[in-house]
């Protein structure tokens, strides 16, 4: 099925959905030779590439709105990372019917994730997520505003 383009076998699509295939660590890399970026960092720059977003600050917290299309609540995970790195991800996986045969696949299948830093007046105790029709909304307190200190007052003596 990885070389079907169109309805056509492709041997080249072959090949590269093989390599694909190959876990990292796999694919050897000759001594002294200068090694790219592995796939997993090529996946996850992908999939971060492919996950629309939207950020809104509002007055008391940030609210991150994510496409997270044909995913359940319980395929997406929502962590803190690093102590201020927001990470939103999930994987939506191809349904495999041994009786059915794809004549064209558009919808994308794999990983999905965002990451976002926080800022300082986040609150990384109060942070809440929902997922409805395939839209997930994650909200981040804001901590109070410090209170202004007050000017001391020294008493003046009189020498």
């Amino acid at each position: 099925m990885a070389g079907m383009v169109f309805g056509l076998e492709n041997p080249m699509m072959t090949a590269l959905q093989h390599l694909l295939d190959i876990p990292d660590g796999e694919a050897g890399v000759a001594a002294g030779e200068k090694q790219g970026p592995t796939r997993a960092y090529v996946r996850d720059a992908r999939a971060m590439a492919a996950t629309p977003a939207d950020v809104k600050e509002l007055p008391g917290a940030y609210v991150f709105v994510v496409d997270m299309p044909g995913l359940g609540s319980g395929d997406i995970q929502v962590q803190v990372e690093d102590e201020r790195v927001l990470v939103i991800s999930g994987e939506r996986r191809r349904e495999e019917k041994e009786d059915a045969k794809y004549l064209r696949m558009e919808r994308r299948m794999g990983k999905l994730m965002r990451k976002f830093m926080l800022p300082g007046n986040a609150d990384m105790e109060k942070i809440s997520a929902a997922c409805r029709d395939g839209v997930l909304t994650v909200t981040v307190e804001k901590l109070p505003p410090p209170e202004p200190k007050k000017p001391k007052t020294i008493q003046v003596q009189v020498a």
